[in-house]
């Protein structure tokens, strides 16, 4: 099974690479995802959260925002939680990538903006980052996100900056286009012209 890391900061358009490999027949492990899912599913991942961050849940359940408003502001706070939260998202993404590969799977995409501190890097047989410029990145956040420039900014500067992925991945991908089906479709050429190299067979969707 290969498989291909994508990272990058938030906004870049990780997903639109994502979504790229995904036609190209790929499982998708968004490390983003798999947490939202274990806050619900995993008791023993919440506790250590609510032991060290205190009270942030909404009616029983974590409360994104809440511990948003912490980690964002403080990076050794944001260090705390990824250290608290990789060692389960990791489990997941081996328990998943193990079914896929019983399943005769042969692509896999692991999708996540700490890939490489996370050591998730490490399963991964190249890592592309994606890059974008500063202003696009901050308009696409607040777009989607519905959030102010100035929640925006403390989001990104509490990240890697660009010369991290431009130093420390196999490949970059710059996407500073203004539709997200135009950065796909160059994603799509890359990846395809990648795996064809290596032999990996690809089933379009």
């Amino acid at each position: 099974m290969y498989i291909i890391g994508i990272t990058g900061g938030t906004g870049a358009g990780k997903s639109s690479a994502v979504q790229a490999l995904q036609t190209l027949g790929a499982l998708a492990l968004d490390c983003d995802e798999i947490y939202h899912q274990l806050l619900i599913s995993c008791p023993d991942m919440r506790d250590e959260i609510e032991a060290r961050f205190g009270d942030v849940t909404t009616e029983g359940k974590i409360d994104r925002r809440k511990l948003g408003e912490i980690v964002w502001n403080d990076p050794a706070a944001l260090h705390e939680l990824n250290t608290i939260t990789h060692k389960y998202i990791s489990k997941e993404i081996g328990r998943r990538l193990g079914l896929f590969k019983a399943q005769a799977g042969t692509l896999a995409v692991i999708d996540a903006i700490a890939l490489l501190e996370s050591g998730q890097g490490s399963r991964c047989d190249i890592v592309v980052g994606i890059t974008a410029p500063y202003e696009k990145r901050i308009s696409r956040i607040m777009d989607r996100d519905d959030l102010t420039r100035e929640r925006v900014l403390k989001r990104i500067n509490a990240q890697q900056p660009e010369s991290y992925y431009i130093e420390n991945c196999d490949y970059i991908l710059e996407n500073k286009y203004d539709t997200q089906a135009e950065f796909e479709e160059k994603c799509i050429k890359f990846f395809s012209t990648l795996l064809q190299k290596q032999n990996i067979q690809l089933f379009m969707y």
